[in-house]
């Protein structure tokens, strides 16, 4: 294989295709064309490119099937990761009734789990949507999902809520979300951050709306037919979604198995995976607390409850404006000042002592930790080549998971031990700077100057 440099060789030049030149370095083996596999091995990073399809002028950026997949998309990040952002609703509740006698930092940990498990089964589900299995992963989770809704309703102790409402909600999550999101790589290349905003704004109206439906709905009819009803109205969504979500290249088994360690040895994957990890140590505190956090100053239980639907509808314009954005300046460029505005608010936030002030720092939280959200897979998209890209976005979500699944609980046991939030806001802000600063020097790794598109 020629020596090509290393922006090269990981796809950051997307108009450009590697020659491969060598057996030693890289085979293409087109094992079945019943099948339709493509079997790549490469010795070097395990993301070369390999065919002409996969071009950025072969992608169709539009039209009605591409648009479809986006609104099935749309509809599983509503299920997934709009019901999972409720989860600060869930949590006032429970500490205010059912789980009253639990300590605020254990019923974080539903929630932490929950979150987590979003994005750790990315390593499994990543590496079987590369290898063809979408349908059969897609259907199966939206099955469970929908049951362990229903079972969330059936739960008196805390430990049923940890297996049904954590344990395997987030499992069936992950199991939809993963392959949701690599399947958006299969439809969009230019107008990629614009689909990606339009996607993630399913998650801002199920963050929305559900915790509306949540705190109108216990007060109506009661906790179990409240999740009953959630259960029914992710039947709707979810079978939209599997109706029109359908993956356009053929199967493509990678050398390599699960993992490609391989591409730990470029610094730029290594680094953005690192500030995924220490964002989400942070990211999540304020929607997980804010609530809780105005109910021990005295606002009014309703405002307080609404306080993180006001969150959730603004990061709907958040996602939006970052996903146009990203399409003229990259998507790095966009995350990064975005994520930043999230970390200074995350700074702020405890010392928001009336009502307008907390309305005003969730609405900016809202909009700033939106655009991260909707945007923060799309660098490690080009950090890499079609190919390869659900086991890439795999390895990425399984980092960040734990990062997600610690960061609630120690918010939770920093508050119970200082007694108030403010320490909570310096140590949850300062993991998210810390991502911050880890995102500068990815864009400094790929780009090497001040100024580029990245």
């Amino acid at each position: 294989m020629p020596a090509h440099n290393s922006k090269t060789e990981h796809g950051c030049q997307d108009d450009k295709i590697i020659d491969i030149q060598s057996e030693e370095k890289g085979i293409i083996d087109i094992q079945s064309e019943e099948k339709g596999i493509i079997d790549i091995q490469s010795e070097d990073t395990g993301i070369t490119e390999t065919s002409e399809s996969h071009q950025s002028s072969s992608f169709p950026d539009g039209g009605w099937r591409a648009w479809l997949v986006v609104m099935g998309a749309m509809c599983n990040v509503f299920s997934t990761f709009g019901f999972v952002n409720s989860w600060g609703t869930f949590q006032a509740y429970y500490q205010q009734g059912i789980l009253k006698d639990t300590s605020p930092s254990n019923i974080a940990w539903i929630g932490s789990i929950q979150y987590s498990l979003v994005f750790l089964p990315g390593i499994f589900v990543g590496r079987l949507f590369d290898l063809g299995y979408f349908r059969s992963i897609l259907s199966t989770s939206s099955v469970l999902l929908i049951a362990a809704t229903f079972l969330v309703a059936q739960c008196t102790r805390y430990w049923h809520f940890v297996l049904c409402q954590g344990i395997v909600i987030g499992i069936a999550a992950g199991g939809i979300f993963g392959p949701t999101i690599a399947i958006i790589g299969h439809w969009f290349h230019r107008r990629r951050g614009l689909a990606m905003g339009w996607v993630s704004v399913g998650s801002s109206l199920g963050g929305t709306l559900l915790p509306i439906a949540a705190n109108k709905l216990i007060a109506a009819v009661g906790f179990p037919w409240t999740m009953r009803i959630i259960g029914f109205i992710l039947i709707i969504t979810l079978g939209v979604a599997n109706l029109t979500l359908k993956r356009r290249l053929p199967p493509v088994n990678v050398a390599g198995g699960l993992l490609n360690l391989q591409a730990f040895k470029y610094a730029p994957f290594t680094a953005y995976c690192s500030s995924a990890f220490f964002s989400f140590l942070g990211i999540y505190t304020v929607l997980t607390y804010v609530s809780v956090s105005a109910l021990e100053l005295g606002i009014s239980e309703s405002l307080s409850f609404y306080l993180l639907s006001m969150a959730n509808a603004s990061s709907i314009f958040g996602r939006l404006l970052s996903g146009l954005l990203s399409d003229r300046c990259g998507p790095g460029n966009i995350v990064i000042p975005f994520t930043a505005v999230a970390g200074i608010l995350t700074y702020a936030w405890p010392f928001a002592r009336t009502q307008r002030e907390l309305m005003a720092v969730a609405i900016i939280y809202g909009f700033s930790s939106g655009g991260y959200i909707s945007l923060m897979t799309n660098p490690i998209m080009s950090l890499g080549v079609t190919d390869d890209i659900g086991r890439r976005i795999g390895m990425f979500m399984s980092i960040l998971s734990l990062g997600a699944l610690a960061g609630p609980p120690i918010s939770g046991a920093i508050n119970t031990a200082s007694g108030g939030f403010e320490v909570v806001g310096y140590y949850a802000g300062s993991m998210v700077m810390i991502g911050v600063a880890l995102m500068l020097l990815t864009r400094h790794c790929v780009l090497g100057r001040v100024l580029g598109k990245f």
